[in-house]
């Protein structure tokens, strides 16, 4: 039985950083937007996916083999691709509407590959890359980065040309980047919906995602003190105060950060006494 969504996030988030059942988390994520949508068609092209990885690892010893059959099982069987055509389309950032539509954001299809990737057997992990998002993917003695929004082109950190839509300076933060967390990769997800609602003014549609970011990654002060901006501008100011002294009470005293928070705090005080 599917669990609920919310249910699943929660727990998610009291477990840590990952690693996740990523790509299941991320179609609990999209299903908090689908009300009562039935997820069973959605988990089976999930298992679809890492068995048909699994039958492709038995051929890769290398991972750049295991680069190049991933992106002909995504591509080639299962048809996703980065959207260029309306790129800035929230749906890109909806996995269930990605699995749809078999088109999404570089960072979407990430997940998907790098649920296929750990299907296969291999070790995989988003990198902390600006503007783009990347996957590497390594076996015993070798390493691959693959770039999931242009066919899952692989590329060599040593031989590095940049990929379409990639200029010089991201070339150079692809050889800079380090691992990220599971955690991190679904926040970069959702993230992108929550800017492009904050872009439209839809400050209670940012306030939904920005609550649902806290409850993947309850342990960051940041997220708590978006989460209290958000609902102090949208007129929650009773939630406000209860989001500011979360912040409180992880960020480290006497960081800039605890501070923020602090004045902020001080602040919504007044304006409620």
């Amino acid at each position: 039985m599917t669990p609920h969504p919310a249910d699943y996030l929660k727990q998610l988030g009291e477990t840590g950083e990952g690693p996740h059942d990523i790509a299941m988390a991320a179609l609990m994520l999209s299903a908090m937007d689908h009300g009562n949508q039935p997820l069973g068609s959605y988990v089976s092209h999930l298992s679809e996916i890492a068995d048909a990885a699994r039958g492709e690892a038995r051929l890769a010893s290398h991972a750049e083999d295991g680069a190049k059959s991933l992106s002909a099982l995504m591509v080639g069987r299962f048809g996703y691709d980065g959207d260029r055509v309306s790129f800035d389309d929230p749906l890109n950032a909806d996995f269930m509407s990605v699995i749809d539509r078999r088109r999404g954001l570089p960072v979407a299809l990430g997940i998907l590959y790098i649920h296929a990737a750990r299907a296969a057997g291999y070790e995989a992990q988003g990198l902390n890359t600006s503007g783009h998002f990347l996957l590497r993917i390594a076996v015993p003695g070798s390493e691959a980065l693959i770039d999931p929004f242009n066919g899952g082109a692989a590329l060599d950190r040593e031989k590095l040309g940049a990929p379409p839509g990639m200029g010089s300076q991201a070339v150079e933060d692809v050889r800079l980047s380090e691992p990220v967390s599971d955690t991190e990769v679904l926040l970069r997800l959702i993230n992108n919906i929550k800017i492009r609602a904050l872009n439209l003014g839809e400050r209670v549609r940012a306030l939904e995602i920005a609550r649902r970011m806290v409850m993947i990654a309850p342990r960051r002060p940041d997220l708590w003190l978006e989460l209290a901006r958000l609902n102090e501008v949208t007129g929650a100011l009773g939630a406000a105060r209860k989001a500011y002294e979360s912040c409180l009470d992880i960020a480290k005293s006497g960081a800039p950060l605890h501070n923020e928070a602090a004045i902020a705090l001080s602040s919504l005080k007044r304006r409620l006494n």
